[in-house]
Parts: structure tokens; C-alpha cells; sequence
């Protein structure tokens, strides 16, 4: 990569002296204000330092300004990788939402069942959680006690004590 010196038309100055301060996105304004101090000449390492970003970061600004500009400059193409599951998304929730699981193993087998890809249980956490689903805790409901074991009738408990 050749060497670019970054020299800002009076427009383009207006233009990143205002979004420097004032964008909404803080990645556009931190663009921005390394682009500025490159213009105001500061070298790349130090403009670097004063944005809080590392080097081939400052690099990569300058690159997207000589291809595109300052649209190049605000264009921000992060994608994440998307789940396989994703196809299914619908079908889940609406299983789900049907008959809930009880478990994280279970939401594993019942998610192999419905598409046939196999996950495992921390995948799986992150899926429904992604979908908005949320594990609600199942706890006994509290019964009074018993005021002796005796004064039950054997009838009721299923099995008989011997004396």
C-alpha cells in the first residue's frame, strides 16, 4: 500500500468536523476524528493513539476514505455468522410455545427432532435465548407438613409400613 496523505477539501472538513462530535454512531465518529487529525497532521501512530484504536485500524480509515470517500468512510458491513438454525426459527418457536421443555437437554433433542441438526447445550441456551425465550424456574409448591408419618393412611401413599 502506497503512502496517502490525507488532505480534506473545505467541504469535506464542514463535513467531518461536524460528525465528529455530533453522529450517532460512535464508530463513525471515532472514524472521524482520526480522519481529522491525519488532516490536522498528526502522524497515523499518533492519530492512533489519540482515537484509542491501534494502528491497522487507523490504516484500514485512511484505506476506506481513498476508495470511498467519506461514504466509504461511514460504511460499517459487519455480519456475524447466522446459525443454521436460523431456517427454522418459526418452527422452534412455535414448538416451543406449544409444549415447553423443561430442560436444556431436552430443548436439544427436541430441536435434532424438528430439523435434524444436532446442538449442543450451550448452543442451545444462546439460540432460545436469541429467539426471547426465557428459562422460568420451577420450583415444588410448598404443602403443609405432616404432623406425623403414622397418621397418614397407607392407602394414600402407595406403599405399606411395617411395624
Amino acid at each position: 500500500m502506497s503512502w496517502f496523505r490525507v488532505r480534506l477539501t473545505e467541504e469535506e472538513q464542514r463535513i467531518v468536523a461536524a460528525e465528529r462530535e455530533s453522529h450517532p454512531e460512535s464508530h463513525v465518529r471515532r472514524k472521524m476524528l482520526a480522519l481529522w487529525s491525519l488532516h490536522c497532521g498528526l502522524k497515523r501512530r499518533q492519530a492512533a493513539q489519540v482515537v484509542g484504536v491501534g494502528l491497522a485500524t487507523v490504516e484500514r480509515y485512511v484505506a476506506a476514505y481513498r476508495d470511498g470517500g467519506l461514504e466509504g468512510l461511514r460504511r460499517w458491513n459487519v455480519q456475524g455468522p447466522v446459525s443454521d438454525l436460523a431456517a427454522y426459527r418459526d418452527v422452534i418457536r412455535a414448538s416451543f410455545e406449544n409444549q415447553p421443555v423443561r430442560t436444556t437437554a431436552e430443548a436439544c433433542e427436541r430441536i435434532y427432532q424438528l430439523t435434524g441438526l444436532r446442538r449442543g447445550l450451550s448452543q442451545t441456551r444462546k439460540f432460545l435465548k436469541d429467539m426471547g425465550l426465557q428459562w422460568q424456574r420451577v420450583r415444588a409448591l410448598p404443602v403443609p407438613p405432616k404432623k406425623t408419618w403414622r397418621s397418614t393412611s397407607p392407602s394414600r401413599l402407595g406403599f405399606t409400613m411395617s411395624n
